[in-house]
Parts: C-alpha cells; structure tokens; sequence
C-alpha cells in the first residue's frame, strides 16, 4: 500500500520553518510495509487544503492530514478533509467534557473557539491525545470506489509521535496487508550521474519490483534500492540480487555497498591492512585530516598531518627543496609528490597524502587555472600523483580534491598488501 502525507500550516512554507514529522512517519510506515509516494506542503487556507486532500486520495491508499487541528480560525483540517470527503461534522459531547476538564485542571478559562477540538468527521474514530488539547481521528472510508484510510493527526512534534505511534500503528497492522521492505544504499565516486544511469539503468530496469533511486551530491553517487514483500526474506534477496550486478557493473567506482561513509570504508582497509596515514594539505586547509577524523576510532590509523598554506611550511615541515618550488612552483606534481614523501618520512606513516593546487576564486593564471590540484600519494615503494581540474567554487573545489585524494588510497589499499 502506498500512503501520502500531506503537513498543513502556512508556516511550513516560508524559510523558518521545516516539516520534520514527515521524516518520522515515512520511516515509521516503511517499517510495516507502507510506501511514501508523496508528501504535500499546504498553507492554512480550506480551498487549498480541500483540493490537497482529493487529489491525495486519487493517488494514495492512505492519507495522513497532519496539523491544523487547533483551536484558531487558521486551524482548518477537519472541516477541509470532511469536505473532500463528503462527510458532515459533529460536535462530540465526551470531548467536549474531556476539554473543559483539562483547561479546569489547569485553573484555565476555556474560550468557545476550543469546541471546535471536538469536531469529529461522521464515521470518524477518534485517536486520544494525551500530550495536547487536539485528538487526532482515523475514518477508514471509501471515495470514488476504493478504501482510503485517513488520517488526522496533531502538528506539534511531541503530540504527532506519540499519537501515531500509539493510535495509528496499531490500527495500520491490524487492516492492511502484511509487508516488509529492504532496503540498501551503494555509493561510487568518480563517475557522473548520467555516465552511472546509462551504465546501470539496463541492470535494474529488468527489476521493476524494486524501487531504484540514483542522486548525485557531495561528489558521489547513491544507489538506494528498495523492495516490497510480504516477508523480509523475500524483500532482501530481490535487493540483494539487484545489488550484486549493480556493484559488479560499477566495479572500481563502488566504494560502499551498504551506505558507508567514503572515509569509513578507507579507514576499514587501513585497519585491515595494519597500515597509517599523514596528511600534508595546502589548498584543502584542513579539510581532508577533518573528514577522516570525524570518524570515532580514527587514531588507530591516521597519525595526523601539517597544513602547509605558505612556501616557507612546505620546505620546513615536509622537507620540500626550495629548488623544486623555484622550478616548478607551488602548485606542480612535483612538489605534491615531495609533500607526500616528506610528512611520510616525518610522522613514520605508511602511507602520505600531498595536496597542493588553486581553489580560487583567485589565484588562478593561464597556465595554472583555478580548479588545477595536484594529489600525490606515496609509500615506501610507490608514489602517484594526480592532476585535476576540478569545477565548481571555491568550497567544492576543495570537497572534490579531498575526495579524490580518499579514492586514490582506497584503490591503493585494496591492492596493498
């Protein structure tokens, strides 16, 4: 079954406020095999929300209508559901009583705008909410010939949860249909979008049971698969099976193939392969030595670094020669090769990491554009490096070396041995 959930308030549609339930209902739903096709935004205004709400229950088998359940003139989604319903509105005398109680408990006056708190929708259940002045209600209908179960539930985070959790889960588990759904995240790096979607697109579109999702951001590539059954057994080898020739197809642009983080995965083979790292970091300024040790354990493998900004640090902490910067200058692969030796050599890591290059806006020549880094990676035996032209400001130009310098030891650890 798919479900909808549509957060009223108008307040929800300007810069200072954010709909953060619907986070925790989806998840809540997914548990007991309900999919979230939409989620709609709509202000404190009837027709808007009446219409909101038939269009919903076209699409949705269950609807969630959550906020606008007060007691104020703004507050408009019993009256707005009732009418996309067609069902009348009837002032329960128990809850009328029930509210006169709390605001007396409380020494109180209650104002007649709170009656409207009592409104039930005809055939609606009421949901009891301990922790607010608004119950919810649950009416399990039929509309245009099909059964929608509705849903209204207060807006306030520590009224919405427990109520839902409560009231609405159980009722769930008890009419619809058990499901269960998988779920896996595979992320690469170093491939495009578009290059990833016509690679992979062929592989998953012969699993048209299993929902794919391919977003590009924060210089990688996730894979989200997700899939329906009525056992999680089933669910998890479709995902599974899918997963498996999505990995292979991506092949040396996979670095996680259940939602790890690219630093995790590198701090994993570090680990495994009894292995360390320093970091010598000119352009990046701290960023790569903070991505890896944002990551709790990370001192069992990274032994620090230098962030060498001026000419003057690259010689006196990573040993760089003088003559080298005269030749080549700064920002050269000579030189990123001599600060990834030279921070190995001083912290007696096994491996180095050397980065050096022009994140702009400024800085940049002709010959050395903005965007050009350098990336060397050393070992006692080996050393690459690697000449980049990197897109974007100032910022992601530094998040893209950074996580390329993490790609290319990951491939190297791989390998190492």
């Amino acid at each position: 079954m798919n479900c909808e959930i549509i957060a009223v308030g108008s307040e929800l549609l300007t810069p200072w406020r954010q709909d953060t339930n619907s986070l925790f209902l989806t998840e809540e739903l997914n548990a007991v095999g309900v999919s979230v096709r939409f989620k709609t935004i709509v202000g404190d205004r009837r027709t808007d929300l009446a219409g909101a709400v038939r269009t919903a229950l076209t699409r949705a088998d269950i609807l969630i209508v959550m906020g606008g359940l007060g007691p104020t003139e703004d507050d408009l989604s019993r009256e707005s559901v009732a009418e996309a319903l067609g069902v009348t509105l009837r002032r329960d005398g128990s809850l009328v009583a029930a509210l006169s109680a709390r605001f007396a408990a409380r020494r109180m006056t209650m104002t007649d705008n709170n009656l409207k708190q009592a409104d039930v929708m005809e055939g609606a259940e009421v949901l009891v909410n301990p922790n607010g002045t608004a119950p919810g209600q649950w009416i399990d209908t039929e509309w245009d010939g099909f059964r929608k179960l509705v849903m209204l539930i207060p807006g306030p985070p520590g009224e919405c949860r427990p109520l839902f959790e409560e009231q609405c889960l159980p009722r769930l588990r008890a009419v619809i249909p058990e499901r269960h759904i998988a779920r896996r995240t595979l992320k690469a790096t170093m491939i495009g979008e578009s290059a990833a979607d016509a690679l992979l697109a062929p592989i998953y579109g012969a699993y048209p049971d299993v929902e794919t999702t391919i977003l590009a951001g924060n210089c990688e590539i996730q894979l989200h698969l997700a899939c329906a059954k009525t056992t999680l057994e089933a669910a998890k080898a479709r995902v599974d099976d899918l997963a498996g020739k999505l990995e292979e197809a991506l092949d040396e642009y996979l670095f996680a193939s259940q939602g790890e983080t690219l630093e995790q995965i590198v701090l994993f083979y570090l680990e495994l392969k009894q292995a360390t790292l320093s970091v010598a970091e000119s352009c990046t300024g701290g960023m790569l030595g903070e991505r890896i040790t944002s990551i709790a354990g990370s001192s069992r493998s990274f032994v620090g670094g230098a962030l060498v900004y001026s000419d003057a640090l690259k010689i006196a902490f990573c040993g760089v020669e003088p003559e080298l910067i005269a030749e080549h200058g700064a920002v050269s692969a000579p030189v990123a090769e001599a600060m990834s030796h030279g921070i190995r050599r001083r912290t007696g890591a096994t491996f180095g990491i050397g980065i050096t290059g022009v994140a702009g806006p400024g800085g940049g020549t002709e010959e050395k554009p903005v965007g050009l880094v350098y990336i060397a990676l050393s070992d006692a035996q080996n050393t690459e490096c690697s000449e980049n032209n990197f897109r974007g400001d100032r910022q992601k130009v530094r998040q893209w070396a950074t996580q390329k310098a993490l790609d290319m030891l990951r491939r190297r650890l791989i390998q190492y041995r």
